[in-house]
């Protein structure tokens, strides 16, 4: 790599870039052909940030800076390279060992070009790098995937209006990215704030891309060799965690994002009136989305059945829904419960029908009791209730069937109860236990 490396030092920065590539194009074909997996050892990824990000390898060395023009033929050309090598495997390596952050002064840069590199394959539709960049969000740890996010983001749903027609257009061109780029949205804009939540564009074509084919969100999941342990701090498996988030809070956080202030201690008739919650395109879109939802867990049973997964993999972590229901329950107190009444009892709602298909289908695994304990808290309401209560139990001494989910509250008098005097009553037979049949479909009626 150093006579590499000295060659480079005589040239100017473009060419360099450009040579870099080449050079490890060559390096990385000749590794592959004796190890399928090489190891990318310390001396490419000094090149690169060298010689691609502009990190001087010595100190108090000038670095060579890219001007605008130089830098867009920069990308240019390795939009050009990832289009023309037709080994994926090169194409992965190559991709890796370019963005692939390294803990150091580099990823800045690193993450800059990255941005614009696959901004770029968007407007151009340059499907290797949008599947490279697919495979990079998919082992990269969340705090950079959100960077990422946030560009294309910036690029195509804020800085440009109509831009967002560009993005949309990579659905058929690359569903993997589209997933991973879903996923990474929903971690990005956690509706924590006001700024937080997600960009009409953004949301609309999110929910367009869902609905148009809900399995598009399980790609990653269907297409992974699952391994026993998630690894922390990455992007989970499907954006299902980050979407449930979007559709319960969502009524909740436009509430308060148009929560009337103060003025003088009075708060005017004209402010209560504009304050009413999110407009109705959002409310449309996010209850799209939330129907959504619920049919793509529905489907989740046959295929962690399938992969003998069921009831081993919870593809939503209930430590991922502690602080959703933390969430929803500083909202509820925040906001006036009297001006909030419906918002609460949607966001209620939506959580409710969320984890009883979500449970049913072996994508949430927990308890009753843990549901529960998680759930007490929260203002009353009468469908998530009967969730945590779960269905009316047997008798405690006829065998259970599986799936069957105990009751947690003593079901009402009357309701699956045996008379005090049976034979007294020979005219009225008990009512019949109701065992939870955990993959059967339920006619869904919108809420409100």
């Amino acid at each position: 790599m150093s006579d590499i490396r000295h060659s480079l030092l005589r040239r100017d920065a473009l060419s360099a870039a450009k040579e870099v590539l080449y050079h490890l194009d060559i390096y990385f074909s000749s590794q592959l052909q004796s190890a399928p997996l090489p190891i990318v050892d310390k001396g490419p990824v000094e090149l690169l940030e060298e010689f691609v990000f502009q990190v001087p390898k010595e100190r108090g060395t000038q670095p060579k800076r890219l001007n605008s023009l130089q830098e867009l033929q920069l990308l240019e050309i390795m939009c050009n390279y990832f289009q023309e090598q037709t080994k994926d495997s090169v194409r992965q390596i190559i991709f890796s060992s370019l963005f692939s952050p390294q803990g150091n002064k580099a990823d800045d840069s690193r993450m800059s070009l990255l941005g614009k590199l696959v901004s770029m394959a968007v407007a151009v539709c340059r499907i290797p790098v949008l599947e490279c960049a697919a495979s990079w969000l998919q082992r990269t740890p969340v705090v950079y995937c959100v960077r990422l996010a946030r560009a294309l983001v910036d690029d195509y749903c804020c800085l440009v209006p109509g831009s967002v027609q560009t993005l949309k257009q990579i659905f058929s061109a690359s569903p993997r990215f589209c997933c991973q780029f879903i996923t990474s949205v929903t971690a990005l804009y956690d509706l924590s704030s006001d700024d937080l939540i997600p960009p009409l564009d953004l949301l609309e074509m999110t929910v367009n891309w869902i609905f148009e084919d809900p399995r598009l969100i399980l790609i990653t999941f269907l297409n992974t060799p699952i391994a026993a342990n998630l690894p922390i701090g990455f992007l989970e498996l499907t954006p299902l965690t980050g979407l449930i988030r979007w559709c319960v809070k969502a009524p909740l956080a436009y509430k308060r994002k148009k929560k009337p202030s103060l003025s003088n201690g009075h708060v005017t008739a004209k402010v209560i009136k504009d304050s009413g919650g999110m407009d109705r395109d959002s409310h449309l879109l996010f209850s799209k989305l939330h129907l959504s939802v619920l049919q793509v867990l529905m489907m989740l049973q046959v295929h962690l059945t399938e992969k003998n997964l069921y009831g081993r993999l919870g593809l939503i972590l209930f430590d991922h829904m502690v602080p959703l229901v933390e969430e929803i329950n500083r909202l509820a107190d925040e906001l006036n419960p009297l001006n909030a009444s419906q918002e609460i009892e949607l966001a209620l709602d939506r959580l409710a029908q969320a984890l009883q298909v979500a449970m049913s289908s072996g994508a949430l695994l927990c308890t009753r009791d843990d549901l529960r304990t998680l759930c007490s808290r929260l203002p009353h309401n009468n469908l998530l209730q009967l969730v945590i209560s779960g269905p009316v139990q047997q008798s405690p001494h006829a065998a259970l069937p599986p799936g069957f989910y105990p009751h947690i509250h003593t079901p009402p008098l009357g309701y699956g109860a045996v008379p005090a005097h049976p034979a007294a009553h020979p005219a009225l037979p008990t009512h019949p236990g109701h065992t939870f049949i955990s993959g059967m479909t339920f006619p869904f009626r919108p809420i409100r």
